[in-house]
């Protein structure tokens, strides 16, 4: 028996327990370290004290969007479920690097993915794919403070080689 999209999403948000994110699709922390690095131990551009690492849960129903975004931290994500992801990341010197999660290794699809600290991302399923379930892990750990959603805008300004991408995955 298949079963259709929408159920399929709806049943792992709720054995997830997923919630909606700021920047699209949806998502549930399911770790953060009890141990913490001071702030005092950590780059300038961190405003207090942080976990060693996070870990989401994080889902993009076909149509979705993860918006571009950047965060402090390095973030590791790890394909799970559903069909390929395209990761698009757009680094501060310009370079615009597009990375297709997924479970066809052979087709050169990556299990896992590093975006660097700093560097702007988002993230959309790939055609024909009901969603994409994966994960993230930040370290040091994730914080809201560190957290910026783009403004289409300002990278437009700043980077007008990448405009298809920035109104794609901004606004």
């Amino acid at each position: 028996m298949t079963i259709d999209p929408k159920t399929q999403v709806r049943r792992l948000i709720d054995r997830f327990g997923l919630a909606p994110h700021p920047e699209g699709g949806y998502f549930k922390e399911s770790y953060r370290s009890a141990e913490l690095i001071v702030k005092s131990a950590l780059p300038r551009r961190f405003k207090g004290d942080r976990s060693f690492s996070t870990a989401i849960y994080f889902l993009l129903p076909a149509g979705a969007k993860s918006r571009l975004h950047r965060i402090k931290s390095d973030e590791l994500w790890h394909f799970y479920l559903g069909g390929p992801m395209r990761l698009v990341q757009l680094s501060e010197d310009g370079r615009l690097d597009e990375i297709v999660m997924g479970p066809d290794v052979a087709a050169g699809q990556k299990l896992q993915h590093a975006v660097l600290a700093g560097c702007w991302f988002g993230a959309y399923p790939e055609k024909g794919g009901a969603f994409s379930f994966v994960g993230c892990t930040v370290a040091p750990g994730f914080d809201f403070a560190d957290f910026e959603l783009a403004k289409r805008s300002e990278l437009l300004k700043r980077f007008p080689q990448a405009r298809q991408a920035i109104e794609l995955l901004t606004g």
